[in-house]
């Protein structure tokens, strides 16, 4: 297939149009068949409750070209069910997870020719699967219609810098997520709620920031969109886990990669005076795969990670394995990936 006339191996983390996006609508107790589109706006009711009381959750994942020209997705049934977590936490409708699936299976094959190739730098087909209250309430209650969508769009890396180091700083006035709230699903609101401090990071020159826990401000939670991690001297992977944090899939895949490579894998509560105890450091996602931090700077402290530009042997190891089964390069002893049948 001839590919589409763009620059793949240039391209932003940012939303380049394509061919179709696909949506299916829950009514009357009941998901329809779904319908390709080429239409990128949507009508919507001025009265539907993703628009007033937040009912919204959304999904990120990756397809990536092998080698051999093959399609694939990494695990895709994850995505599925941590979108059904959420959906089941702000009382929306599930989507079954098959089709979950058919509906990325679809919408990639609608759009095949914007794959980026495999030699293009890391760049990959970003697939944004979104679950929309879309029936009409003016009282502050569950809908009862549900729009899912999914659309894609070829990405370069997350951070303009690729794999090189990014500088963090403790975030100590803004609060992420409440500790017994919506964090740990994928909410818009969360995103909304660390915009100021994620802008009001860069102003000071820092790529992200790492936020504090909202109830006792002393452990570490996520870093802006990404979970956070840290190598010890011992060989000890480090990652903060609470009810508030999002569980990332690509967190969960580095764990067992790392626990297969010989490292202790502690995800736990972090104490921000740990970052003193960390050789190495990275954050983790699917937009980011994993960036190496080269700092955090807490108050009047900078820990770094990074000798200037050059990444730990560790952070670099674990970027190189898991990017490598993304991309088919590296066998998946998992059963993580997962082909993209054409013609679905």
């Amino acid at each position: 297939m001839t590919k589409a006339n763009l620059n793949f191996a240039e391209l932003p983390f940012s939303f380049i149009p394509t061919d179709y996006n696909i949506r299916y609508t829950f009514k009357d107790g009941v998901w329809d068949k779904g319908v390709l589109t080429q239409d990128q706006t949507l009508p919507m009711h001025i009265s539907a409750t993703c628009l007033h009381y937040g009912q919204q959750v959304f999904e990120g994942l990756k397809v990536y070209e092998r080698p051999d020209g093959q399609a694939q997705v990494f695990r895709i049934d994850q995505n599925s069910k941590r979108m059904n977590r959420g959906a089941d936490k702000i009382l929306m409708q599930q989507v079954p997870e098959e089709l979950f699936i058919e509906a990325v299976f679809r919408v990639v094959n609608a759009n095949r020719k914007f794959i980026p190739p495999h030699d293009a730098g890391g760049a990959a087909m970003y697939v944004r699967p979104i679950l929309l209250g879309t029936g009409v309430q003016l009282g502050v209650s569950p809908s009862t219609e549900y729009t899912f969508i999914v659309f894609v769009s070829p990405v370069g890396p997350y951070y303009k810098s690729g794999f090189a180091p990014v500088h963090l700083i403790v975030e100590e006035e803004v609060d992420r997520a409440a500790a017994l709230g919506v964090g740990d699903i994928k909410v818009a609101g969360n995103y909304a709620a660390g915009m100021r401090a994620t802008m009001g990071a860069k102003k000071k020159g820092f790529s992200e920031v790492l936020y504090l826990d909202s109830r006792h401000k002393k452990y570490l939670d996520e870093s802006g969109s990404s979970n956070f991690f840290g190598v010890t001297g011992d060989n000890r992977y480090v990652t903060p886990s609470s009810p508030s944090i999002l569980p990332s899939i690509t967190n969960m895949s580095v764990q067992q990669i790392a626990k297969d490579k010989g490292l202790a894998v502690e995800p736990r509560l972090v104490a921000v005076e740990e970052l003193a105890d960390f050789v190495e450091a990275g954050c983790c996602g699917t937009a980011a795969v994993i960036s190496p931090v080269g700092s955090v700077t807490h108050r009047d402290k900078k820990f770094e990670y990074c000798k200037g530009e050059t990444v730990g042997p560790i952070v670099t190891d674990l970027y190189k394995t898991l990017s490598g089964i993304q991309f088919g390069v590296i066998e998946d002893p998992y059963g993580w990936t997962r082909i993209v049948p054409e013609g679905v």
